[in-house]
């Protein structure tokens, strides 16, 4: 299956140390190499960048690794196809417009039977099982609420939404308006919140980095992916039905979910 890393904080934050560690997964430690994408929430606005080839040698994360953009929110993407071809059109993260905000999104897993509705103003343009859960998430979100609603009533509405959903199949997803950045686990998902005292980090391909040298002590930065991406930091790994809701680094609020049943060995 695809992989998911996203990061947010409080203040704008270069994610190329993680970026660059998780873009090998997509051809030089493991095999997602069928595209890569990466969001950058700015203000209201947002860079993506996407590419149908592998993460790992494309020009355009090439591009990305040299650009070192700050951003308070970032969601990336690299695929392993199970649903739709191996183009631009299918690759993650994928944007909508909802109450007037960019909102950002990217999944790992399959899910099955997800239905189009055809009178529905969200409509998906590729062909995968992800994009259209996503407008199935975003249009039923904006028929609960016409009108922008509190930040625990997003939740509690994406919570309710994507529950139903993930009763499909696999449903790790990592969404975001910019502001703050939910995340849903089925099967894997970590994250790991860095605050002062910063220290060293050792990545999973033995590079290093000291965050003392980047970050001020007022500093909060808070990484998920789908596994860790270092050797030597204290993941949470999140359960079945798990949810987080960060913002500003912070964890505001979170359903923690429940171990998947151990399966009879026959």
């Amino acid at each position: 299956m695809c992989q998911l890393l996203g990061m947010n904080c409080n203040t704008p934050t270069d994610i190329t140390f993680s970026f660059d560690g998780f873009r090998r997964r997509a051809g030089v430690t493991d095999h997602h190499t069928d595209g890569f994408g990466i969001a950058f929430f700015e203000g209201k606005g947002v860079r993506i960048f996407r590419d149908n080839r592998p993460g790992a040698s494309s020009p355009m994360a090439d591009l990305v690794g040299q650009y070192h953009i700050k951003s308070l929110n970032v969601i990336s993407h690299i695929r392993k196809a199970t649903r739709g071809d191996v183009n631009l059109e299918n690759t993650h993260p994928f944007i909508r417009e909802l109450w007037g905000e960019n909102w950002v999104f990217a999944h790992n897993g399959t899910v099955e039977g997800i239905e189009i509705c055809k009178n529905c103003h969200y409509q998906p343009i590729g062909t995968t099982d992800s994009e259209a859960a996503f407008c199935r998430m975003v249009s039923e979100l904006k028929a609960l609420h016409p009108t922008k609603p509190s930040e625990k009533e997003i939740f509690d509405a994406v919570v309710k939404i994507t529950s139903k959903i993930a009763e499909h199949g696999v449903f790790n997803f990592i969404l975001s308006n910019g502001h703050w950045m939910i995340a849903r686990c089925t099967t894997n998902l970590h994250y790991v919140c860095r605050k002062a005292p910063f220290g060293k980090a050792l990545r999973d391909d033995d590079v290093s980095i000291d965050f003392s040298q980047y970050t001020t002590i007022n500093d909060k930065v808070t990484i998920i992916t789908t596994q860790p991406l270092t050797k030597n930091e204290n993941w949470t790994k999140m359960k079945n039905g798990g949810y987080v809701f960060f913002k500003d680094g912070d964890l505001l609020f979170e359903i923690e979910g429940t171990l998947p049943e151990a399966k009879p060995h026959v």
